[in-house]
């Protein structure tokens, strides 16, 4: 049986306790009662970690199935709707009613998804937020964080880092503001 709310694929914060449990159930030498145990609070601690807004919908339509896999191929590409719906074989009204009607979001909150799908990894790994703006083609560091703030609540820096230490999912560092 599924547990509620994991009926669903979905990005979720993963907090300290999901993350040490997870390093736990890693141990090869676990025996299989700790294991159940662990995967049972595993599970318990996914369906109460906060979704974070990640997640990227993909149609069924061959022509937009192409043009998203284009998009999350080059997530910092600018090109129109209108130059995607050319690439597409199809016309802009017609891609953009196929976003709605399949995804139930417009091309540029789609694209917004696949940008900070791709710029969350980044910005864990430690790579400078201006470097990251200026990989996924925003004019300022300023700019790139407002998008951040307005899909996220709060500043990149600040969703690094929790209870004043820094959020290490990587294990590499957080980001700084710089």
């Amino acid at each position: 049986m599924v547990p509620p709310g994991l009926d669903a694929c979905r990005v979720v914060e993963v907090p300290p306790l999901l993350r040490e449990v997870a390093v736990a159930l890693d141990d090869l030498t676990i025996s299989r009662e700790r294991e159940r145990l662990l995967g049972t609070l595993a599970l318990d601690e996914i369906t109460r970690s906060r979704p974070l807004p990640l997640s990227i919908p993909m149609p069924t339509d061959k022509r937009l199935l192409a043009l998203c896999e284009a998009v999350l191929a080059d997530p910092a590409s600018a090109d129109s709707l209108e130059h995607w719906a050319t690439l597409a074989g199809a016309s802009t009204r017609t891609i953009a009613h196929l976003f709605q009607r399949e995804l139930g979001v417009s091309f540029s909150q789609w694209r917004q998804q696949a940008v900070l799908a791709r710029a969350i990894p980044l910005l864990s790994q430690g790579r400078p937020l201006a470097q990251v703006a200026l990989l996924l083609s925003y004019q300022s560091q300023s700019a790139f964080s407002a998008m951040f703030r307005r899909a996220f609540g709060e500043s990149p820096r600040a969703f690094f880092v929790r209870d004043g230490e820094p959020r290490d999912d990587s294990h590499t560092g957080a980001p700084s503001e710089r």
